[in-house]
C-alpha cells in the first residue's frame, strides 16, 4: 500500500494521510445535508438526494484514490448545485430530469476531452500568475465561506451586502475560539491540528447547548429508486436547452481546473513549471463522477476545496481519498453522526485554511500590471461573486487581451487564446437574473 501510494515520494505515511483524509471529511460533510436541501427546491426528492450525494462522493473520491492517487476528495458541487435547482428548475422553469441529463451530456463530454489530453493541454497554457493567483483566490473564498457558515459575517442589506455578525452569540464565539485555537496548535506544529481544533470546538458546543447530539445514531440509507437513472437525455439535447449545457460545461470546466492547481500549489504537487503532473487523471475522476452523479441523481461533482484542509493536515496521497472515502461510506449508515459537527466548528477549519492559502500572493507580479490586473480580477470575483468558475472566467479572459493591448502577444499561446474564447462563452450564455 505504502509502495502503491507513493509515500515515501511524498514522505508521508499512514498517520498523516489517515488524519488527512477524516479532516478533509469532517470539512465537507456538511455536502450530505445542504446538496439534498438544495436539490429539493427544484423537486428532487430529499431524501434520494441525501443518498445520491454520498454515493457520488464515494465513487468520485475511491477513483480519486485509486487512479489519479491524489489527495482530493470528490462530492457534488456547491454553486453547479444552486445553479440547476434556482436558476434552471425555478427560474427557467425546466424539469429536474433535464437538468441531470444536461448534468449526464457534460459529464461525457468532459470524458471526452481528458481522454484526448484537451483539458490538461489547456491547462498547461495557464500563466503562472494566474495559477498563484487561483490559489489565493480559493484561500479568500474558502475564508469566506468559513465566515459566514460561523456567523462571524452575515448577510447584511443592499447599500452594505456584509457586515459583522453577532459576536455576543454564542456559535460565533465558539468559531473565534476554533480558529485561536487551531492557529496556536499550528504554531506549536501539532499533527492534526485542524482535526483536534474541530472535535475540541465542537464538544465545548455540545457541552454549552449550541447544538446537541443526534437522536439516532444509527440510520439505513434512504431509497435511491425515485432518482435512481430518472435523468432525460432527449430533453436535455433541445435546442433551447443547449445554453444550459454550455453553462454547465464551462462552469464545472474552469472550476476544476482551478481547484486542482490551487489544491496542488498548497500541497507541493506542481512541478518545476507549476504544472500538475498526469493532471488528466484528477480529471478523468472528476469527469466520471460526474457523469455516474448524473446516473444516481445528483449534479455536477468535482474536487473539493474542503480538501485543503485535509492537505494541511498531512494528507499527501490517495491514500487519504481512500480514507475520505471510506468517512462516506460509513456515512450512508451513520448520517446523523457524521453531519453533526456544527458550522461554527468546520467553519473555523475553514477560515484558517484560508489564512495558509493566502502564501502564494507573494508570488504576484506587482510590477506587471498585465499580470497583475487579470491575477486581482481572478481573486476578488472567486470571493465577491461565490464562484470560483467566474473568477478563473475573468483572469482567462484578461490575461491575453492585457497582452495584446501591451504589444507583447509572444508572451500568450494559442491554449490561452482558446481558454478566452471558452470563458467569454460562460458570460454570453449564462441566464443571468434568472432566479
Amino acid at each position: 500500500m505504502r509502495k502503491f501510494f507513493h509515500f515515501k515520494k511524498y514522505g508521508t505515511g499512514y498517520r498523516n494521510e489517515i488524519i488527512g483524509g477524516v479532516t478533509t471529511f469532517f470539512a465537507m460533510a456538511y455536502i450530505v445535508v445542504v446538496n439534498p436541501g438544495i436539490l429539493s427546491a427544484a423537486g428532487i426528492p430529499k431524501q434520494a438526494a441525501t443518498t445520491a450525494t454520498i454515493l457520488a462522493a464515494i465513487f468520485g473520491t475511491l477513483v480519486m484514490a485509486f487512479y489519479a492517487r491524489r489527495p482530493f476528495a470528490i462530492a457534488p458541487y456547491m454553486g453547479e448545485n444552486a445553479f440547476i435547482a434556482f436558476t434552471v428548475c425555478l427560474g427557467l422553469g425546466y424539469t429536474w430530469e433535464q437538468a441531470l441529463g444536461a448534468v449526464f451530456i457534460s459529464g461525457i463530454l468532459f470524458i471526452l476531452i481528458t481522454a484526448f489530453k484537451f483539458r490538461a493541454w489547456i491547462t498547461s497554457a495557464v500563466p503562472n500568475s494566474l495559477k498563484h493567483a487561483f490559489a489565493v483566490g480559493i484561500g479568500f473564498f474558502v475564508m469566506f465561506i468559513g465566515l459566514n457558515e460561523t456567523g462571524i459575517v452575515r448577510v447584511g442589506i443592499v447599500d452594505a451586502p456584509v457586515k459583522i455578525g453577532l459576536l455576543s452569540s454564542t456559535g460565533p464565539l465558539l468559531a473565534i475560539i476554533g480558529v485561536i485555537l487551531m492557529s496556536i496548535l499550528l504554531i506549536r506544529r501539532v499533527r492534526g491540528a485542524l482535526l483536534i481544533g474541530m472535535l475540541v470546538t465542537a464538544t465545548i458546543g455540545f457541552a454549552m447547548g449550541e447544538s446537541s447530539a443526534p437522536s439516532e445514531l444509527f440510520s439505513a440509507p434512504p431509497s435511491l429508486a425515485p432518482l435512481f437513472l430518472k435523468l432525460d437525455i432527449a430533453g436535455a439535447l433541445k435546442l433551447e436547452f443547449i445554453p444550459i449545457i454550455i453553462v454547465l460545461f464551462i462552469m464545472a470546466f474552469v472550476d476544476t481546473m482551478g481547484t486542482l492547481v490551487g489544491l496542488s500549489a498548497r500541497a507541493g504537487l506542481l512541478d518545476e513549471q507549476g504544472n500538475l503532473p498526469e493532471i488528466e487523471k484528477p480529471m478523468m475522476a472528476d469527469a466520471l463522477a460526474t457523469t455516474a452523479a448524473a446516473l444516481v441523481g445528483t449534479t455536477t461533482t468535482g474536487a473539493y476545496i474542503e480538501s485543503a484542509t485535509g492537505i494541511e493536515s498531512g494528507g499527501r496521497t490517495g491514500f487519504s481519498a481512500l480514507v475520505t472515502a471510506i468517512m462516506f461510506g460509513f456515512c450512508l449508515f451513520l448520517t446523523p453522526i457524521f453531519v453533526m459537527i456544527p458550522p461554527f466548528a468546520y467553519g473555523a477549519a475553514l477560515i484558517v485554511v484560508g489564512f495558509l492559502m493566502l502564501a502564494p500572493a507573494r508570488q504576484l507580479p506587482f510590477n506587471d500590471y498585465t499580470e497583475l490586473f487579470p491575477a486581482t480580477a481572478t481573486i476578488a470575483l472567486m470571493a465577491f461573486t461565490y464562484t470560483i468558475g467566474f473568477g478563473m472566467a475573468a483572469g482567462f479572459v484578461l490575461y491575453p487581451l492585457f497582452k495584446l493591448f501591451a504589444g507583447r502577444t509572444k508572451e500568450t499561446t494559442v491554449g490561452l487564446w482558446v481558454l478566452c474564447a471558452i470563458s467569454l462563452l460562460l458570460f454570453v450564455f449564462y441566464p443571468y437574473g434568472k432566479v
